[in-house]
């Protein structure tokens, strides 16, 4: 009795170990073998070789950590100013366009011919604006491109509200404002934090292509062009790959605090039917 019960305390453990194995193995194993046929295919590349080996990438990152640090500090507090500045806007504009039709017939063409625009015809109309040395024409950058999603998301989420649901709290006697933060803001929550983490990785993409069009010397974004026309090509996908980690961890975060926000969502979608 007493063996069996000690097996049956244990046995979850492995469970969880296994069912990790499964999930991260795959993923793992072909991340190796990429970065394996990488080195190989990229060592052969004679002189001129645009793609170096990771082993050149590492050793570059290393060389050059003071540079591709303070640039990436740089980089990141655009991203984050940005996406501050796109998500506040898109929170302001979908509540307006949920609550009003006048604002929604207004607002939701403008908010769609403006994600409409090229980034690359943008970038210097807003350094422009804002001076090229300004980080907040980067951030502006990066709240265009995080501002469309927002809207659409949240307005999503808190017009398409089951009528059900409604009639159940018009039955309470609930009024317009009990409706909006009892029903509505937590059907909206999903559809936020989705935009947000889409927008997160805009975020990036928007401060670093608005960094190609001029800015000081000490963002990634020039690091990559400067790196890029001395031939320095370890050093500019050190800088790029350096990107892509701060916008994945950015993600990351989001997810969390996603978790931590509306547990009730992940625990209904994780829950195994």
């Amino acid at each position: 009795m007493t063996a069996s019960t000690g097996q049956a305390r244990r046995s979850p453990l492995p469970a969880a170990v296994s069912e990790g194995l499964r999930q991260w193995a795959p993923p793992i194993v072909v991340f190796v073998v990429v970065l394996i046929a990488w080195e190989i295919w990229a060592s052969g590349g004679g002189f001129f070789n645009p793609v170096p080996t990771p082993t050149a990438i590492w050793a570059a990152l290393f060389e050059e950590w003071g540079l591709l640090s303070s640039s990436a500090t740089a980089t990141i507090i655009e991203a984050l100013g940005g996406l501050a500045i796109g998500t506040t806007a898109g929170l302001i504009v979908g509540f307006l366009t949920s609550r009003w039709a006048i604002a929604r017939d207004i607002l939701l063409p403008l908010a769609i011919g403006a994600s409409t625009i090229p980034i690359i015809a943008v970038a210097p109309i807003l350094n422009n604006w804002f001076g090229v040395l300004n980080p907040l024409s980067k951030m502006s950058m990066a709240a265009l491109l995080v501002f469309f999603p927002v809207v659409i998301n949240v307005t999503r989420g808190l017009v398409e509200v089951g009528p059900a649901k409604l009639e159940l709290m018009r039955s309470y006697a609930a009024d317009d404002t009990t409706v909006l933060w009892k029903l509505r803001v937590p059907h909206m929550l999903p559809f936020f934090f989705t935009a947000l983490k889409v927008g997160t990785t805009l975020a990036f993409i928007g401060a670093i292509v608005g960094e190609f069009f001029g800015g000081t010397s000490n963002v990634l974004g020039r690091v990559v062009l400067q790196a890029i026309s001395a031939g320095k090509f370890d050093v500019a996908w050190a800088a790029i790959i350096i990107g892509a980690i701060a916008a994945i961890l950015a993600y990351v975060l989001v997810t969390l605090i996603e978790r931590a926000v509306i547990p009730w969502y992940w625990h209904i979608h994780d829950t195994p039917e």
